[in-house]
């Protein structure tokens, strides 16, 4: 059974695929809502690249998260993870990282990294349970809207 018709079938079903050009305006929003947003022309030139890897992940027609990872050789770097912030706490971001993970495995990287905010418990958690070890800290790398500066982590897993 073809992907669309699946999700036309079984709207509460989570689809995690490829992204597509279509999609960068709706990745900009999610993106928007979740950290200082990358515009809609920056996802469409990620998308367009032969070296980045994006998924998006569907509830029925409805894209509520993406995962984007640059490659380099057999190492890639998770850019950016979001879910709309109603779908979250359902384990829909462990599907999409897994699965994200497992295309990344099959275009032959064998070692991941990516940052995260350090007071960020949620995604620590899901980056930690779905193997990732911190191997770094970066100072004050994070500047929030009131100019406060924020740790980030560095974290890498294996997959080979």
């Amino acid at each position: 059974m073809t992907a669309w018709f699946s999700g036309w079938l079984r709207p509460g079903t989570p689809l995690v695929e490829p992204a597509t050009l279509r999609d960068a305006a709706r990745l900009a929003q999610l993106h928007g809502a979740s950290f200082r947003g990358w515009g809609e022309g920056e996802f469409e030139s990620m998308l367009a690249e032969r070296n980045t890897l994006v998924h998006r992940l569907r509830l029925g027609r409805k894209i509520i998260g993406f995962a984007v990872s640059r490659i380099g050789a057999d190492e890639a770097e998770i850019l950016s993870i979001a879910i709309d912030a109603d779908k979250r706490g359902r384990g829909l971001s462990r599907n999409l990282l897994l699965t994200h993970l497992g295309h990344l495995a099959g275009r032959g990287v064998r070692r991941i990294f990516l940052e995260v905010e350090e007071n960020n418990a949620p995604a620590r958690r899901l980056y930690e349970r779905a193997g990732f070890a911190v191997v770094g800290r970066r100072e004050r790398y994070y500047r929030q809207a009131g100019g406060e500066q924020l740790n980030a982590l560095l974290m890498r897993r294996d997959l080979s």
